[in-house]
């Protein structure tokens, strides 16, 4: 694989260096958990911190709503997983959305049980709450409104009392360092802006660099991001060669505190937790904005509700509106609420006897760097997590209150990581690629006044064409910039606003936080067509590629399992069906040509494809489903046998429900593929949108049904074979497209397969007898042309044997022997070849005709005429 394309920003070289084996870069929740997991799980292992500021500061300290977690009795991870999913506008990523919602509990309670004080009702319990696009209390929060800054206080107190973590504060990261030889990174460099040893630009050697920067909203006239938001981190990511994904997709948060039409930079909060306790919005005549406009009115998610806030003030030609809360009541809001309430009234405003003025502002950047589910960039030794990072959790859209518990539970996976795999000696590294031209600081409040007119909540194309024409040009400077941190932060800020434009433009629907006027609807086909955006020398480059749906990793090693060729069980069966045993039967050991693709790939094209005969018609919906039940209810289901069998394909019945589900569901297996199983007994629980589940539901018991009557049918006939050294296999008679799953299925039984296609053996038939000559050209045919292959022959007399044998046939077929010819077979052959017997075989004669001594009893019924085995579902 190439190197990605890297650049390099304009700086001196490194005057000073420090060694790590991990440098961080960023003091928020992410940064912080990423350095404390790190030490927590590695016995010696070193971290550098650095942070743009003062430990304390970044935008984790002003947080107001709290931390989401499915930790109150009666809600589930299944759920936070489905409201996840219907705020991500269809992209939110299936596995990285699970990990979330399943590890997100253990993380709350890590940050707990570091010290970390959240609001307790009066049984000790934690006070949740509930927030925009939740449909359950699940929102954990601290000093009413200050959740952000008592996990701060926590965390920074836990890496100081930790001598393994070295902090550098107020130090800009520049640019990754790269080893010349491997490419991998190996270090950061970085510019102290103080006095002493490390004064001035220097370096962190590390073999492992981790991004926590946090968010991009200084891009924008008006947000609630701090001043250090600059967006360093993505410009840093981005020169290194990193993928960036979902960069279209700005949250801007409803209501912010309306200062003026003249206020910038970073505007106070004014938290949605307010809503969540049962506040308003309105227009300046009291009128309620929300009602009608979604099922949970003031509760819809937050890019519903940015763009309800700004269609009205278009139509009214104002530039806010209000926040109605004087219902809350003095004590309410003294107790929930109190830095929302100083806030106001430092300027000037009392929520106790009137309402809030607020306006939209940027807020959260859901893409970033492209990373998979332990925080792995495409770009080797780099890392990210944090709201720098695309883990793809949130899609098109956060759901409330995610971000906290992204930066919590993906810091945790990157320090696991980080610490079972033993990381090399630091090496000195270099910085690659040619130096990005800087810009003018006074380009940072053109770039601001660009962003904001034209990537804001609403957007059309002419303008975001307009946008990315002014910005290219002023990635032009007209005279060299001196390097300086003013002028790094203006660089950064432009490039991140540039790769942010491309991307908004190259999206012509509307989805999510990403709004067009002029494609007001979204467009199904660009949901599976992922947007990706990268720096090429100093172009941002954008393009589509095709989508694969995520899965856990153990599912995908189960259905890779399942594939040419493929390992034949032993007799005593201690290995799972499909698992890599290192024993190879004579008949799969040749190797032949497969696609370049994983086995499992495959299968989920055929589940797809099986999926879309259901889904294709009319609104591609299963309708019954979607106009009975509520989108957000979770119920559970067993599948259960309806009848005594063997089963296989449970793997491919979770992997229906799992593409169904786009990974919002839990599943526990009671059975597993080859087990003897009894009417009544329960194989597999799934719980799940109740609509998933029932749209799943056939696709998945096809395949379940069908593939367990292979198996059933096979332990039959296995079962008749008792006592003798014979085994049965199959044939080549398998459906279209499944034959990998229905030679599984015979192997779940107890049989073995034969012959996978065409070219993985020669086998010569009565018609090649014919073509040729005589069985014995045939077969040295064959092995002149393919002296590596394993060779059979298929006879119906015996006079044909000797002829095969001497021209090299390591296997006979007897094709409809009779069980007298068979043994006269046997005996003639003498251990010279393997023997199948195929042909008029029946459950009656198996029995006397694995007693001739036969290797093989050859049964082409066993797939693709066994009867399916009962299953169902059964909703609870």
């Amino acid at each position: 694989m190439s190197r990605p394309a890297q650049t390099r920003i304009d700086a001196p070289e490194p005057g000073w260096t420090v060694a790590a084996d991990v440098a961080v870069v960023g003091s928020g929740i992410a940064g912080l958990s990423t350095a404390l997991r790190y030490v927590q799980r590695s016995e010696r292992g070193r971290v550098v911190l650095v942070t743009k500021d003062r430990l304390s500061t970044g935008s984790t300290a002003y947080a107001q709503g709290g931390i989401a977690a499915a930790v109150a009795p009666g809600d589930d991870p299944v759920a936070h997983m489905v409201d996840t999913h219907l705020a991500g506008g269809g992209l939110s990523d299936p596995h990285a959305v699970h990990v979330l919602a399943t590890e997100g509990p253990d993380a709350l309670r890590w940050l707990i049980g570091l010290g970390a004080e959240f609001d307790r009702s009066e049984d000790g319990a934690l006070a949740l709450t509930r927030e925009g696009g939740h449909r359950a209390d699940r929102i954990a929060h601290a000093g009413g409104d200050a959740t952000g800054a008592e996990i701060q206080r926590a965390l920074v107190a836990a890496v100081l009392a930790e001598e393994r973590i070295e902090v550098v504060e107020h130090a800009l990261a520049l640019d990754t360092l790269h080893d010349p030889v491997t490419g991998a990174v190996s270090g950061a460099t970085l510019h102290v802006m103080g006095e002493g040893a490390r004064d001035g630009v220097g370096a962190v050697v590390a073999p492992a660099v981790v991004l926590a920067t946090g968010g991009i909203g200084q891009i924008f006239a008006a947000t609630t991001n701090p001043p250090v938001s600059t967006g360093d981190g993505l410009a840093l990511a981005a020169r290194a060669g990193a993928r960036m994904r979902d960069l279209e997709f700005i949250q801007f948060h409803p209501t912010v505190l309306w200062l003026g039409a003249e206020s910038r930079g970073r505007q106070p909060l004014v938290s949605e937790a307010l809503r969540g306790e049962g506040a308003y919005l309105v227009d300046a005549d009291g009128a309620r904005i929300m009602e009608g406009v979604h099922e949970l009115a003031d509760l819809a998610p937050r890019d519903v509700v940015a763009r309800t806030i700004a269609r009205t003030m278009a139509e009214q030609g104002v530039d806010h509106v209000y926040l109605e809360t004087r219902h809350f009541g003095a004590a309410t809001w003294e107790k929930r609420f109190p830095t929302i309430l100083a806030s106001c009234r430092e300027n000037g405003i009392d929520p106790l006897t009137r309402p809030v003025p607020v306006a939209p502002a940027a807020h959260y950047a859901s893409g970033g760097a492209e990373v998979d589910t332990d925080g792995r960039t495409g770009v080797p030794g780099l890392w990210a997590v944090g709201e720098v990072a695309r883990t793809g959790v949130h899609g098109a859209n956060r759901l409330a209150s995610n971000s906290l518990l992204e930066g919590l539970v993906y810091a945790d996976r990157i320090a696991a990581r980080l610490a079972q795999e033993p990381a090399p000696a630091p090496a000195e590294g270099v910085t690659v690629g040619a130096a990005t031209p800087l810009v003018d600081p006074s380009t940072a409040a053109r770039v601001r006044t660009l962003m904001s007119r034209y990537a804001g909540v609403l957007r059309t194309g002419a303008g975001l064409t307009d946008l990315v024409a002014e910005l290219d040009a002023l990635a032009r400077p007209d005279a060299p910039v001196t390097p300086g941190v003013a002028a790094w932060e203006a660089t950064n800020l432009l490039t991140t606003a540039r790769l942010v434009a491309a991307a908004a433009l190259y999206r012509t629907e509307s989805r999510g936080s990403h709004q067009r006027a002029d494609h007001p609807e979204s467009r199904p086909g660009l949901r599976i067509r992922p947007l990706v955006v990268r720096l090429e020398g100093d172009t941002a480059v954008t393009t589509t590629e095709e989508w694969q749906p995520s899965l856990p990793p153990a599912l995908v090693a189960e259905l890779d399992a399942i594939a040419f060729p493929l390992a034949v069980l032993p007799a005593d069966r201690g290995d799972a069906p499909g698992s890599a045993h290192t024993a190879r039967s004579p008949e799969s050991r040749a190797e032949f040509s497969l696609p370049h693709t994983a086995p499992h790939q495959s299968h989920v094209e055929l589940v797809r494809r099986a999926l879309s005969e259901d889904l294709t018609a009319g609104p591609g919906i299963d309708v019954t489903s979607v106009a009975t039940i509520p989108a957000d209810q979770v119920r559970t289901a067993h599948v259960v046998a309806r009848a005594d069998g063997t089963v296989s394909g449970l793997p491919l019945a979770e992997l229906v429900f799992w593409l169904v589900a786009d990974g919002a569901l839990e599943v526990t297996r009671t059975a597993r593929d080859g087990d003897a199983v009894k009417r009544g007994d329960v194989l597999m629980t799934v719980t799940a949108r109740t609509r998933d589940l029932l749209t799943a539901e056939r696709t998945a018991l096809n395949l379940l049904t069908h593939m367990s009557g292979i198996a059933t049918a096979t332990r039959t006939w296995v079962d008749a074979l008792a006592g003798t050294r014979a085994r049965v296999r199959d044939s080549r008679k398998t459906r279209p497209g499944m034959r990998a799953l229905e030679k599984y299925a015979v192997r779940c039984g107890g049989g073995v397969n034969h012959r996978y296609g065409l070219s993985d053996a020669g086998l010569v038939k009565d018609n090649h007898v014919v073509a040729a000559g005589s069985v014995g050209e045939a077969v040295r045919a064959i092995r002149a042309r393919f002296p590596d292959l394993p060779l059979e022959v298929e006879v119906d007399r015996i006079d044909q044997i000797e002829d095969a044998i001497a021209a090299g046939a390591e296997e006979i077929l007897l094709d409809n022997f009779t069980v007298d010819q068979l043994r006269a077979a046997v005996a003639q052959v003498g251990g010279r070849a393997r023997l199948e017997s195929s042909g008029g075989l029946t459950l009656d004669v198996a029995g006397d005709v694995a007693r001739t001594g036969v290797d093989y009893l050859a049964v082409g019924a066993l797939t693709h005429s066994s009867p399916a085995l009962d299953i169902a579902l059964d909703l609870l």
